[in-house]
């Protein structure tokens, strides 16, 4: 949350709309803002449950099967980032709210391949946080266009 004052715009002034950064509206506060952040929170704690386990093993013949689960992974922490961030900030277009969304799903891959750098059994690569990024960019990628999309009757 951005701690730098916005001015206040008159109706009518020149002023009108101007924003000093980029998420700098007001952010909705109710239950549903909460619970869609409780949500992303829990997911997040889910990943680092998982990246804590030794020798975690993910069954399944095809070569690069981990890189398809770390994508699938943050592709559903993306989705529900893109979910808490739209709740939040409501008027803001959408690549105001894709970019930092991204951001920071991209830099909790790399805090979560940091921390298995600790767990014994556990490999750290940066193919497993490209991997992330991948899983999270195509995921905000189609959150936008669907946004976009004319209504269907």
């Amino acid at each position: 949350m951005l701690t730098c004052p916005v001015p206040r715009a008159d109706v009518g002034s020149a002023n009108e709309g101007a924003r000093l950064a980029i998420m700098a509206e007001r952010p909705a506060v109710g239950r549903r803002w909460n619970r869609r952040w409780l949500l992303v929170l829990a997911y997040v704690a889910l990943i680092f449950v998982l990246s804590a386990q030794p020798g975690l093993y993910i069954p399944g013949p095809f070569e690069f099967k981990d890189k398809i689960a770390h994508a699938a992974e943050y592709a559903g922490l993306s989705w529900l980032v893109h979910g808490a961030v739209r709740a939040s900030w409501p008027g803001a277009a959408g690549l105001r709210r894709v970019l930092p969304a991204l951001l920071g799903v991209s830099l909790l891959g790399v805090a979560d391949e940091i921390f298995q750098l600790s767990v014994p059994g556990r490999d750290s690569s940066v193919y497993d946080w490209v991997a992330d990024t991948i899983g999270a960019t195509l995921t905000q990628v189609w959150c936008v266009a669907r946004e976009k999309r004319p209504e269907v009757a």
